[in-house]
């Protein structure tokens, strides 16, 4: 039995992602391996964190399709991207403007003073604490996902519920933990009522801390989380089967996209495919050369 197939089976129909052998060198597919030329292209507008600024930006994307991958199963985890639409009781294009550009001059701990304090939206009424990110601030790896949960609230971390757990056991598979090499964060940093997905403007509105944190990290490779955090950052509407096997790009940075760890507890049969995702980001970073900054 290969490697892949003793974790695949040491899965089995369990809530939780636990290889027999922690730490163990798992092999990627030959199918997964990338090609030199792989390579994505976007074309970004500048910040603008007033959802009229975001619907007006330009929504080209250019992915590469992986050899060997082609497309995955009938599963179809997405939706209609809703453009976001401006907040009625939320100040002018100019207001916004400013506050994007003052949050794209802070540091790490400024930047999370700012978003402790912050009133832009809603969710700031009904929070316990925001949820600024967790990990290594000199990570290569970046992982994405849409919003705090009800744990994720009440401790002010992402990703430590169930999902977390599945999360944390996901990188420990690859060799990594929130404490090293990898960052964890949200599409937004309150969580929204009921757990539903994030409204168009609520993400608009955070959009600016996320890019501020992508570029204070500066990551190798992001890797996204279900199709809330891949449609908010990648600009498109297409279902997460279709976005999976492919190298997108934000702003120069390879970008991989897997199901969300929540859906995987509901559907654990699709474990399988993330693990492939999995491999192939592995693979992708390794032949990846350093980012700037880290030469």
């Amino acid at each position: 039995m290969s490697r892949r197939e003793q974790f695949l089976d040491a899965m089995g129909l369990m809530p939780e992602w636990l290889p027999r052998q922690h730490g163990a060198v798992l092999e990627v597919p030959e199918a997964l391996q990338v090609p030199e030329s792989t390579a994505g292209v976007v074309e970004r507008a500048a910040i603008g964190a007033e959802a009229n600024v975001a619907a007006a930006r330009d929504t080209r994307t250019a992915s590469v399709t992986a050899p060997g991958t082609g497309h995955p199963g009938s599963f179809d985890e997405g939706m209609p991207l809703q453009q976001p639409a401006r907040r009625p009781h939320g100040g002018d294009h100019a207001q916004s403007n400013a506050r994007a550009l003052e949050i794209a001059t802070l540091d790490w701990e400024p930047l999370a003073r700012h978003v402790a304090d912050c009133q832009a939206c809603q969710l700031c009424e009904r929070r316990t604490n925001t949820v600024f990110g967790v990990g290594d601030q000199q990570a290569e790896w970046m992982f994405i996902g849409e919003g705090p949960g009800e744990q994720e609230d009440l401790q002010g971390e992402p990703f430590v519920g169930q999902s977390g757990k599945l999360l944390d056991n996901m990188l420990r598979a690859l060799g990594m933990s929130r404490q090293r090499n990898v960052y964890i964060a949200n599409i937004v940093k309150c969580r929204p009522p009921r757990n539903r997905d994030p409204e168009p403007e609520e993400a608009a509105l955070c959009e600016p801390y996320l890019q501020r944190q992508i570029a204070l990290l500066r990551p190798r490779l992001i890797v996204v989380l279900g199709k809330v955090a891949a449609h908010r950052l990648l600009r498109t509407d297409a279902p997460v089967s279709r976005l999976r096997g492919q190298v997108h790009d934000y702003e120069g940075i390879p970008v991989v996209v897997t199901y969300h760890p929540s859906y995987l507890l509901r559907s654990p049969n699709e474990k399988a495919k993330a693990w492939d995702d999995l491999c192939f980001a592995r693979a992708l970073h390794e032949r990846s050369g350093p980012s700037a900054g880290r030469a």
